[in-house]
């Protein structure tokens, strides 16, 4: 039933979007509530996983972006429009209901090897310019995308569409994230396995860290260039703090990447620089700048870059906790070596995503 209601709002939704471009105020759409489907019509194929059976329920949450959202029925199909869900949603064994997926898909090491066959759906735009027309004609039961995105979730919701918004900024928020995304789709105890994991994980990296006493200046770099950093709300600051470190720019406010100049840059001195693994510039272009000769990290030959074999982890994805103990692997090698940090990566990558992983590729 809902997949006729989809078609018959598509043109529709199309139509909206014309006429938002001109400038023209369109009359308010109310959504027509699709009854729940019946359990027996949501069993999943003989042999399917426990994990991807559909559960037909209907099921209220409130999303990152603090909007109330019912999802009516089964969640078959669902789209991605952020790289971060997209890898929560693997996680969360639930890719073979994936019907669309973000642009450059097939630049994510991860998704080749734990999910080809995500890489040749349909992409759906970015986390910047979201392909609403493109979504629509997917015909999801669920879109998740990043909170910027609010004002076509707000068109998508207006057309039956339910959509999950999401900023997992904080350890504590993609930690949220991944419940809610887990309680839409039916699966709540897979999403409990991965936090409990992630409980003990942070416990464990506590515990490590609890005598420290010298918590290096580390400095994160921007993927564009490193006069741009990471001020003290952001993720990767916790990332930091969590690792034994104190974020370089933590007296800097805001919640996105910061440009600064050199001088700024030399009066924060970092002990310790990281570069992102996505990043076009390597450990060598900041050691090589004159301009930087005299950081005390660049005389002491502390900059890294992560590695980048498997995902982004500078990122809030679901893998969070491999970028917190590879930095304290660089930060705190005398508690925390980087062979213990390669075991603890197979062993996730084993459990989570069903991969065996080659651990030579993780290194400083």
């Amino acid at each position: 039933m809902k997949r006729q209601r989809v078609r018959i709002f598509l043109l529709l939704a199309l139509a909206f979007v014309l006429v938002l471009s001109a400038c023209a105020t369109p009359a308010p759409t109310q959504p027509t509530p699709t009854p729940a489907a019946p359990v027996e019509d949501a069993q999943a194929e003989d042999g399917a996983p426990e994990v991807e059976q559909p559960i037909s329920q209907v099921v209220t949450i409130t999303d990152q972006a603090g909007r109330q959202v019912t999802i009516e029925g089964p969640v078959e199909r669902i789209i991605s429009g952020f790289y971060i869900s997209t890898s929560a949603v693997i996680a969360l064994g639930l890719e073979d209901r994936m019907v669309g997926i973000e642009a450059r898909a097939d630049t994510r090491p991860l998704y080749a090897l734990a999910a080809p066959q995500l890489i040749d759906l349909p992409n759906v735009g970015t986390a910047r310019e979201f392909n609403l027309e493109g979504a629509v004609a997917l015909e999801p039961d669920l879109a998740i995308l990043p909170i910027r995105q609010l004002d076509n979730a707000g068109i998508l919701t207006e057309l039956g569409i339910p959509v999950i918004l999401v900023e997992p900024e904080t350890p504590e928020k993609l930690m949220e994230m991944i419940s809610l995304i887990a309680d839409a789709a039916g699966v709540p105890e897979r999403a409990q396995e991965l936090i409990d994991f992630y409980t003990e994980s942070l416990e464990e990296i506590t515990r490590l860290t609890a005598d420290i006493t010298e918590r290096p200046i580390v400095y994160m770099a921007g993927v564009g260039s490193y006069l741009r950093t990471a001020p003290r709300d952001m993720y990767q600051s916790s990332l930091i703090e969590l690792a034994g470190g104190r974020n370089a720019a933590s007296d800097i406010e805001g919640s996105s990447w910061m440009d600064i100049s050199y001088e700024q840059l030399l009066v924060m001195n970092p002990e310790v620089i990281i570069i992102p693994s996505d990043a076009g510039y390597g450990p060598e272009d900041i050691m090589n700048n004159q301009q930087l000769a005299q950081l005390a990290a660049v005389q002491s030959g502390r900059v890294y870059q992560m590695p980048g074999a498997f995902e982004a982890w500078d990122s809030p994805v679901p893998s969070f906790t491999l970028g917190i103990h590879w930095l304290l692997s660089v930060l705190h090698e005398d508690i925390y070596s980087l062979d213990e940090m390669r075991e603890y990566a197979a062993y996730f990558y084993s459990r989570f995503f069903g991969i065996d992983i080659d651990t030579t590729l993780i290194e400083r």
